[in-house]
C-alpha cells in the first residue's frame, strides 16, 4: 500500500533554522509518490534556497502573490483547493501566530485560510519560545480550529540548549501523513457513537459538581473516525472545543441524565460505541431552584447515583455492535479496569492512569493501555491525543 501516491501536498516552509530539513522532507514525499508544491515565507529563504526546493519538488517554490513582472499571480484560493493536505514544516513562532490570528499577510497564511483540506503543523523553535504562553496559546487555537499538531521533539537545539523545540524528523512527518491517508475511508458505512467531555450536576442554578475533563481525547477520537469515513454522533458535555469535523453530528448535553438520554437514542443504530466521557457517578438528589445563600458553618448535599451509561448500554448490546470504554484510575489500575470491562459487557477498556506524567485530563498527550475481552493487554507510550485516537481506530478497524 502506498498511501501518499498521487496525493497533492502543499508544503509550507517558514523561517526557522530547521528549514534545512525541508529538503529531505520534500525528497521523501516525492519518493512516496506525492505531488509537492512548496510555499516559502520570505524569511525561509535565508535558511534554504528556493532553487533547492524547486529542484527536489520539480515545481517552482512559490513565496509571493505576484509570480512575475507581467502580473501573473499565484492564486492562493486555487492552491488551497488543489491540496489534499497542507503541511507547515517548519512552522516558526511567527507563522503559528499568523495562522492562529488570521493575519493574512503572506502567501502561506493566505493558502492556510483558503485550504479545505486537513492541515498539519510542525512547530520548530528554541526551547523558551516553544514554552512561551503565547506560543502555547497559538498552538491550542490551531488545534481547536481542527488542525493537527506534529509536536516538536526533545533534543539539542541550535542555541545549544537541550529541550523541546526541534522539528519532528522528516521521516516522522511522512509516517504521520501516511497513517492519516491509510486510515481514510476504512469506516465508510459505519455509524459511530462517541461520548466526550465532563458532565455538570446542578446543586443550584449557580453551582454544580463536575470534573477536570476537557473533552480533548473524545474530540480527537471523533475526528479520527469521521476522517475514516464513519457517520459520527458526538454526545459531549460542556466544553470550549469546536466540532472537530463538519460531518460530525454533535449533541451538546450538560448532565449525566441528559448524556444517557442522548446516547440511548443514538445507540441502537451505532455499529461502534466509544464511551470516553467523564460522567459524574453521583448527582444532587434535590437541586435547589434558587441560589443557596451562605449561612451555616457546615453544609451538606445529599447525592444519589447517576445512571451507569456504559452498563446500561452493555445490557442492550447486540452481537453486531462493538463497545469501547475508558477507565481513568489512580490505584489498582489494571484490576479495576478489567473489572469494568467485564461488568459492563465492553469489548475493550482503555486504561490511563493519573500516575503517568502527561496523561489524563487537560493534556494534549495521553498514555494508554488497551485490554480486550480475552484480557490481552496492549501498552502504548506517551503520544499526542491525535496519535492515540489513530491507534484506537486501528484496533477497532482490525476487528470489524
Amino acid at each position: 500500500m502506498e498511501p501518499l501516491r498521487g496525493k497533492r501536498i502543499v508544503l509550507g516552509v517558514s523561517g526557522s533554522i530547521a528549514a534545512y530539513k525541508s529538503a529531505l522532507l520534500v525528497r521523501l514525499l516525492v519518493k512516496a509518490g506525492a505531488e509537492v508544491q512548496v510555499i516559502m515565507t520570505e524569511s525561509a529563504k535565508a535558511f534554504i534556497t528556493p532553487l533547492t526546493l524547486a529542484t527536489l519538488s520539480k515545481r517552482p517554490a512559490l513565496s509571493t502573490f505576484v509570480a512575475n513582472e507581467d502580473g501573473v499571480w499565484n492564486n492562493h484560493v486555487e492552491l488551497g483547493l488543489w491540496a489534499d493536505v497542507l503541511v507547515i514544516a517548519p512552522a516558526s513562532a511567527r507563522t503559528l501566530a499568523r495562522c492562529s490570528m488570521a493575519l493574512c499577510d503572506d502567501l502561506l497564511s493566505a493558502i492556510y485560510l483558503s485550504a479545505k483540506c486537513p492541515v498539519f503543523v510542525a512547530p520548530a523553535m528554541d526551547l523558551d519560545m516553544y514554552r512561551h504562553p503565547a506560543t502555547l496559546e497559538n498552538l491550542d487555537r490551531l488545534r481547536r480550529f481542527g488542525n493537527y499538531i506534529i509536536h516538536a521533539e526533545h533534543g539539542e537545539l541550535a542555541s545549544g540548549l537541550v529541550g523541546e523545540g526541534r522539528l519532528a524528523e522528516p521521516e516522522t512527518i511522512v509516517q504521520t501523513l501516511e497513517r492519516h491517508f491509510s486510515q481514510q475511508a476504512v469506516l465508510v458505512g459505519k455509524s459511530v457513537l462517541i461520548t466526550a467531555g465532563p458532565t455538570q450536576e446542578a446543586i443550584d442554578p449557580v453551582r454544580y459538581i463536575s470534573n477536570h475533563s476537557t473533552g480533548k481525547m473524545g474530540f480527537a477520537i471523533a475526528r479520527a473516525f469521521a476522517l475514516a469515513g464513519a457517520d459520527v454522533t458526538l454526545v459531549c458535555g460542556p466544553t470550549y472545543l469546536a466540532t472537530p469535523e463538519p460531518t460530525i453530528r454533535r449533541v451538546d448535553v450538560r448532565s449525566a441524565q441528559a448524556m444517557y438520554e442522548a446516547a440511548l437514542v443514538a445507540f441502537p443504530s451505532a455499529h461502534i460505541t466509544i464511551l470516553n466521557a467523564a460522567v459524574a457517578d453521583y448527582t444532587p438528589a434535590h437541586p435547589a431552584t434558587e441560589k443557596i445563600k451562605k449561612k451555616e458553618a457546615q453544609f451538606a448535599v445529599e447525592l444519589t447515583k447517576t445512571i451507569d451509561i456504559a452498563a446500561t448500554l452493555g445490557t442492550q448490546k447486540r452481537a453486531d455492535q462493538l463497545m469501547m470504554g475508558f477507565a481513568l484510575e489512580t490505584n489498582n489500575e489494571r484490576e479495576n479496569a478489567l473489572g469494568k470491562l467485564h461488568r459492563k459487557n465492553l469489548d475493550w477498556i482503555v486504561l490511563n492512569s493519573l500516575r503517568d506524567a502527561g496523561a489524563g485530563f487537560g493534556h494534549d498527550t495521553n498514555k494508554i493501555t488497551v485490554m480486550d475481552r480475552q484480557e490481552v493487554v496492549t501498552e502504548f507510550g506517551l503520544k499526542t491525543k491525535d496519535e492515540v485516537a489513530a491507534d484506537l481506530l486501528s484496533i477497532i478497524a482490525r476487528n470489524l
